[in-house]
Formats: structure tokens, C-alpha cells, sequence
């Protein structure tokens, strides 16, 4: 959906537990010191904390239950990996066992996330977790998802949900903390927290978190602003290219928009474009409102101060930044094995630990007006339904699919107002209390405009350079400062929790596009196979649209009426496709539809060098009436092809370095496939030529707002104050984390790159001698200096003989408990966390285990998930999580799948009842 996988859960632990930035305190402290002790065991607490303490918290599987509520029997059927298959006769039973079972896997995980979405992460772990609590408070995630489930769903949704919560409480009735996980006993020597009930809303609520890390271009829409600290508008477009219609092509290639009709036809048309269409940053320093050169200058000071509250969050689903995404395709019966269509899809997320995914069958023993569901796939934790899978009729996938819902305003305010054209207009004000845990409780005041809540509210940078930033002549007098605003579609109610219920009991491809109407935050590509045979993609969400000199690439000025969104997409004019003639489609980010879309869905599309590989791919196989297979499918998910490697080795191999260490590895490039696996020598080195190809002709020339903390520049002033030496410059040093800072690699500076190489005299490839490396005028000599950099920064890491080195042993993965694994001693890091793997693939390939080329090589996103469905058979379906379906650090369904994930193996996927029961090896019964 998508796209550290971090389940919520886990990345707020990893705020919890440290890593925000924030001193933990002696608290923190001790809190680690005690569970080591009672790890070790036979110290102080040790006998307190025995094996079956750390057992108390796994899951009955066996046996039988009693459970108050239920109206007849429900069956709990797990696999040899922990995966449950639920069978019951009612909804309300099935929903009722879901939030059952799944509090029994992941209950911890879901209390963490509860309290994220509704900014109490205070009242678990304290006063560290207050500013984030007060910016989560500001967003008003709990109180929009409360609006949601009292004015938007359905009946019969809220009948679900309130199902699901009692199945959950079900489970917490009588037991104390430590009986629910072990992180509770460790909190239970920090503070007195003890989980509340659950409630209908806590499940709302998480949607509010997943379309918060799949929001759009919000992050592009900052750096872009941040960048005129130091460049120029022309520089600004050259980092921001047109969409490459000439070469990848959209989701939507046979179909288009009709004017007479006033919608979007799936047949007829074409998605060919020629590239010269205006693109992300083509009109910078055009004149448009807070977009123009004196306007985005004086953003650069709040916006600096929002981007360091943004980092500081937790993530809730993934990495918001460039190059992560999600692969999802279908293929037609018509090009397939079987005869019916083949299904894929893996989301590209942050890695936790549990996974944000959780696998699951919801069976109704006979599917009728009582009982609706035969529906299988990956859920959340602490939400009912399932997210993406098939049911009997239909599978379908998602990926993000970067429309542009989020816009940031600059407000004028004055008093207890904001300037709306001529006049002044108040605020909309509400005060909370946060409560802390060991501490005095907080209370914050909350503003809000027309635009939406002040994030600046939340940050005393912002509030300090919102009475300094520098604006153009036609804004308004400063007055009391300025502020910053968000409006985001996730910010109104809507009705996505009634699409999960739709889309789960959909038979055909109307009843599919009917439910994905309501479907509106966050907006995603849906792919659709059923099986009579039909594929299809339609992109549902509630999409706004602009006034014309505001195409949401950059902040507006919130004074401003012109500068308002102006409406709604229509559903009947957005895309989509059915059974188009070529047979396949492909949704990997890219753009979705041609130049002549008459509405600007965003200006920062994905570039399309993995959707155009995913076409690649499929057309190779089909050529000549070839015929693709379920393995087929899962041997392209694992695709490790560069396509930035195709481009620069040949010119990398023309170099003469000289040195014949450097040329040692030079040679390592000469005959390779431009594959990435994990023992290969040459991917190692291409990458790293390639990462210091960035740093010399883009990182050293970024402003310090953007680029990595501890990477420190001397350099010429711009907006700047500090000590200058002889020559004049400064010294700088980057502000952002290594899992945001840029350049990060991604596809969007393939394209850059791609677009410069033909002009060798580029400023872009000039670079200064710093140390014994030589200068660069031009782009062979950045391209040595690079080849020469990348041999050294190797030897460093890896070693001086080259016969060992690898990319897997610089692209590692890890996985870390993000509760009590990534902070404090070794020895409790050793025993809860897991990893590394070392890994193939790459940025921007199908196998997308991304990394950010500013901080390093280590693996900062993953495939999340992977599954392929076969239409024909259901149960020659296969799926693979990326850890396992137990939340308990200690259970053997942690990370059980992890090995075979890594490998690139997926496992079956049992869907029919004699297929589930063949597979089945625990057996729990709930009773009412």
C-alpha cells in the first residue's frame, strides 16, 4: 500500500526507545539495565523473570476458548508458519476472532500504533515522546477518524469494527501486562501503564497513519523551496526533470480523457507522450505565488524548522522520500500458463520488526446474507478486513500512487487571526492535555485555517523564522510573523474503512470499482484480476483540484483566495483500464496517465525506471506467443537490472584512471550484467561509483538543510552566518537524517543524470580538489575522480583485495525490534533484534531494497510483502511476509519467513477449506 516496512508500532517504539532524537533520561536507562538483568536471569530479578514469564505472553492455539459475545463456534487453523485461517458462520463472529486473534499476535504493537495515531505516546513511555505527541495532536488523526466513524460509515461497518474491538478485549479481559507481551512487564518497572480497552476508533485511526507516509509530494514540495538557499530556478529544474513519456510509459496506455463526454474512456487513445510536457520544478522561479524566487527563499527558514519535526516522528508505514514505492502487475490468460490471469504485488516499505504486514484467511463456512466473506490475504494489526489478497471471485494489489493531496500554506497572522484577503479572520482553536507518564501532564493550543492546523505551531524554529523570513512585495505586512499550514484530504472524514469492507466481498469488476470510489485517502493505483478471466486498474481517491497558477509543486501563500484548491476530481473521470488489448498492466509509481489528462494529479510521478523494466520484462516473455507462469512472476519480483549501471558503465569503462589499483577495480565492471546479487563484486563498485558520482556533482552543491548531518562544507556564502576562512567560504554542515537526505539515488536522479550526460561541460560536473583528489572540469574527470573515490571508500569498508568484496556485505539488511532493540546494551540488542541479511537488488530496481545514496548503502526500504495469485487455481497462489506472524520476540513465528523472503522463495498459500486443513497444524476453537 501502498509503500521500514515500520509498522507503526514498531517505528514508534524506535522513538521510544531513543532514537527521536531526545535524551532518554536515567529512566530510559534503567528501564534497560533491568530488562538485562532479567534477560540474563539469576540477578535481582531473575527469578522473576523465568522462561514461562517470557512465554506467558504467546498465544493459545490449541484447545478450546470461551469467548462472551460469540453467537456459535469460530475455528482457528494455522499453518506450520503461525498463519491463522478463520472459519465462522456470522460477520460479526469472524471480525470478533480476527481482533481476537491478532491481539494475541500483535497486541503490543497495535496499543503502540493506538497510541501514535491519537498523539498519547507519552502516557506509555513518557516525557520524550511529549513534542511528538503535540504535533500528532495538531495533525488530529483520532479526532478525524472519530468523525469518520460517528458521520461517514456505514451500519454495517461500525458493526464490524465494534466486532473486532470486542474480539480484542476479549483477549485483555483478566490479564495483567506481562500476560499480553514482554515489552509490558519491562514498561512495568518504568511506570504503572497498563492497556486500556479498544475501541472502534483505534482501528479507524490507523488509516489516518498508513496515508501519512503515502501522502504525495509533500517532502518535494519542501526540498524544492528549501534548494533556493542555493540554487537558481534553471539549477532547481534540472533536479526536478520532466516525466520521460517518450521512454517509460504510464499506468494507462489505451484509454483517455473525453472532452465532449467530460470523462475518462478505458478504450481509445493513447498513453504516448513526447516528453516535452511540463514537469516537477519546470516552473520554478516562474512568478507563481510562494513558488517564485522571493517567495521560496522565505520558506527556507520554516521549512527547515517542519522537515526537523518531520524526522523526528515516528513512521508509521514508510520512508517518504524518493525512489520507495511498490510494484504491482497483472497479467491477461491470454499471455498466461493456465489460461487466467496471474497477479503480483510487493510494497516497497521501511523494515520493522514485526512486519507492518500481517497474513490472514477470514472464511464464512457458507458465504450467504448472514455471512459474507471468503477473503485471504495481508492485513493490519488492529484493523478488520484484509488489505490486499483475493476473495473467491477477484484478487487485486495496491501501490502508492503519489498523487498530489497535501499542500503547504505560508500564513499571515496577526493576533488571534490570519490574513484572508482583505480581511482577518480567527482562528479555529481547540486546547488538549497530554499526559505523561512519570510526569505533569502538558497542555498545548491548537490553531487551525481554512488551509488547516499551523504545523508551526509545533516548532520554536518556525515560530522564531516565521518573523524573519523574507517575502516578496505583493505579501502582506509581516505583523505578529508568519506561520505554516497544511491541507491534506486525510484531514477530512471520509469513508476508506467502508472500501476495505466493499472491496473484501467485490465479485466482479463492477462491484470492484464501485468500492474503490470509497476508497479516498490515500489515494492508490488498484490492480484487479477475477476469475472469468478480466484484468483491470482504476485510481480511486479523493483527489483535489487547483486554481491555475497553483499546481501544488511548491508552497502557496495561504492569504491568497487564487491559491485555494478548488474542488474534487469526479470519480467518473478519473482512470482506469479494463482487459486493454496488450494484456498485462503495469502500476510501479510511475505516472498514470499521458499529457492530455486534462487535471494535474501531481508533478512529482515516480520516473518509471522500474515500471518500465516490470514492461520489459513481460513483453520478453510473451514475444512470440511465449506463456507466463506463477514462478515467472516471482523470479521478475526478484529482478536485481540497474538501469543507471546500463547507462554510465559503458563511459565508466573509457576512463582512464592511471592508478592500476583503481583500474584493479575498474576491471570488475567490464563484462558485467549489470545485475545486482549479493555476491557480486561489480555491483558492489558501480554503486559506489556511483554514490560518489552524486556526492561530487550534486551533494557537495546542495544546500546544508538537505543534505546528510555530519557532512560538513566549506563553502561560498548564501544565507548563511559563521566564521569564514582566507578564502571566504563558510563551513557547513547537513542537517538531515541519512534515511532523507539528498541526493538519495532514487529514479527521479536517474533522470537527472540521464538528461546531462550528453552535455559534458555541465556546471554540474565540476567539482574542487579537496585533499589529494583531483579537481573536475567536466564530466570524465568527476567520472574519475569518482572511480578513484569509490576504490578508496571501498578498501576502506571492505577490504584491499577486491576477490572479497561483495555488495551484499555492504547492503545489509537489519531488523530491529523497534521497542527495546534499538537503544541501550548489546546484550539486549543481541537477543531481540535480528539480522543482518545480506541482499540484492537495489534503488529503483523491481527488487527494490532501496538505499539512500547520501547515508549509505544499508538497506533502508524493502519488498514488504510479496505475493502472486493465480486465478486459475487459488490455491497455487504464493505469498511471503518479510518477518512473521508473531509480534513476541521470542516465538518461533518471529521471523520464520525472513530467511526464505530473502532468498526470494515464496511459501503457499492455502485458500480452499481442504487446502487450509491439509496444511493445518494447530487447531483452536472459540466458543461462545
Amino acid at each position: 500500500m501502498p509503500t521500514d516496512t515500520t509498522a507503526a508500532a514498531a517505528s514508534t517504539g524506535q522513538q521510544a526507545a531513543g532514537t527521536s532524537g531526545r535524551k532518554k533520561g536515567r529512566k530510559g536507562r534503567l528501564l534497560v539495565l533491568v530488562l538485562v538483568l532479567a534477560l540474563i536471569g539469576g540477578v535481582a530479578y531473575g527469578a522473576y523473570w523465568s522462561v514461562s514469564t517470557v512465554r506467558a505472553s504467546f498465544p493459545q492455539t490449541k484447545g478450546s476458548i470461551t469467548l462472551e459475545g460469540l453467537s456459535g463456534p469460530v475455528d482457528v487453523r494455522r499453518d506450520g508458519y503461525g498463519i491463522p485461517q478463520i472459519y465462522a458462520s456470522s460477520d460479526e463472529d469472524l471480525f470478533m476472532a480476527q481482533g481476537y486473534v491478532q491481539a494475541q499476535d500483535r497486541f503490543y504493537e497495535m496499543d503502540v500504533r493506538r497510541h501514535m495515531t491519537s498523539g498519547r505516546l507519552s502516557e506509555m513511555f513518557g516525557a520524550g515522546q511529549v513534542d511528538n505527541d503535540a504535533f500528532l495532536r495538531t495533525l488530529g488523526w483520532d479526532r478525524i477518524a472519530k468523525q469518520e466513524y460517528e458521520e461517514k460509515l456505514s451500519p454495517a461497518t461500525k458493526k464490524y469494527l465494534q466486532a473486532y474491538a470486542k474480539g480484542v478485549n476479549a483477549y485483555l479481559e483478566g490479564k495483567e501486562g506481562k500476560d499480553i507481551s514482554l515489552e509490558y512487564a519491562a514498561l512495568s518497572f518504568e511506570n504503572d501503564y497498563k492497556p486500556g480497552a479498544w475501541t472502534p476508533v483505534d482501528s479507524v485511526a490507523w488509516l489516518k497513519a498508513m496515508a501519512w507516509d503515502l501522502r504525495g509530494n509533500m517532502q518535494d514540495e519542501i526540498d524544492r523551496a528549501l534548494l533556493t538557499s542555493r540554487l537558481g530556478p534553471k539549477q532547481i529544474a534540472d533536479l526536478y526533470p520532466s516525466y520521460p513519456y517518450d521512454r517509460n510509459k504510464p499506468v494507462v496506455q489505451e484509454g483517455g480523457y473525453d472532452e465532449n463526454s467530460g470523462t475518462f474512456e478505458a478504450e481509445g487513445g493513447s498513453g504516448d507522450g513526447d516528453g516535452s510536457g511540463d514537469g516537477a520544478g519546470s516552473e520554478l522561479g516562474g512568478g507563481t505565488g510562494a513558488g517564485a524566487e522571493g517567495d521560496a527563499a522565505g520558506f527556507e527558514s520554516q521549512l527547515t524548522g517542519l522537515q526537523r519535526v518531520l524526522e523526528d516522528l515516528p513512521t508509521a508505514v514508510g520512508v517518504n522520500g524518493d525512489g520507495i514505492g511498490s510494484n504491482s502487475w497483472v497479467v491477461s490468460g491470454e499471455h498466461t500458463v493456465s489460461g487466467k490471469p496471474l497477479l503480483a504485488n510487493d510494497p516497497h516499505l521501511s523494515a520493522s520488526l514485526p512486519s507492518v504486514w500481517y497474513q490472514m484467511g477470514l472464511h464464512c463456512r457458507s458465504v450467504s446474507d448472514n455471512c459474507r466473506y471468503d477473503v485471504t490475504g495481508y492485513t493490519f494489526a488492529g484493523m478488520p478486513g484484509v488489505i490486499i489478497g483475493h476473495n473467491q471471485d477477484i484478487a487485486w494489489g495496491l501501490t502508492n500512487s503519489g498523487v498530489d493531496v497535501t499542500d503547504l500554506y505560508l500564513e499571515k497572522i496577526t493576533g488571534d487571526g490570519y490574513q484572508y484577503g482583505d480581511k482577518v479572520v480567527p482562528f479555529k482553536t481547540r486546547e488538549e492535555t497530554i499526559k505523561v507518564a512519570g510526569g505533569a501532564s502538558r497542555k498545548i493550543v491548537i490553531r487551525e485555517t481554512d488551509n488547516g492546523p499551523l504545523l508551526s505551531d509545533r516548532s520554536d524554529d518556525l515560530v522564531k523564522t516565521g518573523k524573519k523570513a523574507a517575502v516578496d512585495s505583493a505579501a502582506p505586512d509581516r505583523g505578529d510573523g508568519y506561520a505554516v499550514a497544511l491541507r491534506w484530504t486525510a484531514l477530512d472524514p471520509g469513508r476508506t474503512m467502508d472500501a476495505v469492507f466493499a472491496i473484501n466481498r467485490a465479485k466482479d469488476w463492477d462491484d470492484f470499482r464501485e468500492a474503490s470510489e470509497l476508497f479516498e485517502v490515500p489515494s492508490q493505483n488498484l490492480v484487479y484480476a477475477d476469475t472469468d478471466g478480466h484484468i483491470g486498474y482504476t485510481l480511486p481517491g479523493k483527489i483535489p483540484t487547483r486554481a491555475e497558477k497553483h499546481d501544488g509543486s511548491v508552497p502557496a501563500p495561504g492569504w491568497d483566495p487564487d491559491y485555494e484548491w478548488t474542488g474534487w476530481v469526479d470519480q467518473d473521470e478519473l482512470p482506469y483500464e479494463f482487459d486493454p488489448e496488450r494484456g498485462y498492466i503495469v502500476t510501479a509509481n510511475q505516472a498514470v496517465v499521458d499529457e492530455d489528462y486534462p487535471y494535474t494529479l501531481t508533478t512529482d510521478w515516480g520516473y518509471g525506471a522500474r515500471s518500465q523494466r516490470i514492461n520489459d520484462l513481460i513483453q520478453s516473455k510473451i514475444k512470440d506467443g511465449g506463456k507466463i507462469s506463477t514462478d515467472d512472476m516471482r523470479q521478475m519480483q526478484l529482478d536485481n537490472s540497474s538501469a543507471v549501471a546500463k547507462l554510465l558503465v559503458p563511459e565508466l569503462l573509457k576512463i582512464d584512471v592511471g592508478d592500476e589499483h583503481v583500474r584493479e577495480a575498474q576491471k570488475l565492471l567490464e563484462g558485467w550484467d549489470y545485475t545486482q546479487d549479493a555476491d557480486s563484486a561489480a555491483a558492489a563498485y558501480f554503486n559506489a561509483v556511483w554514490r560518489n558520482i552524486l556526492k561530487l556533482s550534486f551533494g557537495h552543491k546542495l544546500p546544508k538543510e538537505v543534505r546528510v548531518k555530519g557532512q560538513c562544507l566549506w563553502v561560498e556564502p548564501a544565507n548563511t552566518t559563521g566564521p569564514a576562512d582566507e578564502a571566504g567560504k563558510v563551513r557547513e554542515c547537513g542537517q538531515r537524517s541519512a534515511s532523507q537526505a539528498q541526493p538519495d539515488g532514487g529514479d527521479r536522479w536517474f533522470e537527472v543524470v540521464r538528461r546531462l550526460m550528453a552535455d559534458e561541460d555541465s556546471e554540474w560536473w565540476t567539482t574542487p580538489k579537496r585533499g589529494t583528489r583531483p579537481a573536475a572540469e567536466n564530466r570524465d574527470q568527476l567520472f574519475k575522480r569518482a572511480l578513484i573515490d569509490a576504490r578508496w571508500e571501498l578498501t576502506a569498508k571492505l577490504g584491499k583485495d577486491i576477490d572479497t568484496w561483495s555488495w551484499g556485505r555492504l547492503h545489509r539488511l537489519f531488523l530491529d525490534n523497534q521497542t527495546l532493540g534499538t537503544d541501550g546494551p548489546g546484550f539486549v540488542k543481541f537477543v531481540l533484534n535480528r539480522g543482518p541479511w545480506k541482499l540484492g537488488g537495489g534503488e529503483a530496481t523491481v527488487n527494490a531494497t532501496g538505499w539512500n545514496a547520501a547515508g549509505g548503502y544499508g538497506v533502508v526500504w524493502v519488498p514488504s510483502m510479496r505475493m502472486v495469485v493465480n486465478l486459475d487455481d487459488l490455491d497455487k497462489s504464493r505469498w511471503i511476509n518479510l518477518t512473521g506472524a508473531s509480534g513476541h520476540a521470542y516465538n518461533a513465528h518471529y521471523v520464520d519467513q525472513t530467511e526464505k523472503w530473502a532468498e526470494g522463495e515464496l511459501l503457499e498459500w492455502a485458500y480452499s477449506e481442504k487446502a487450509v486443513e491439509d496444511s493445518t497444524t494447530d487447531t483452536l476453537v472459540l466458543k461462545p
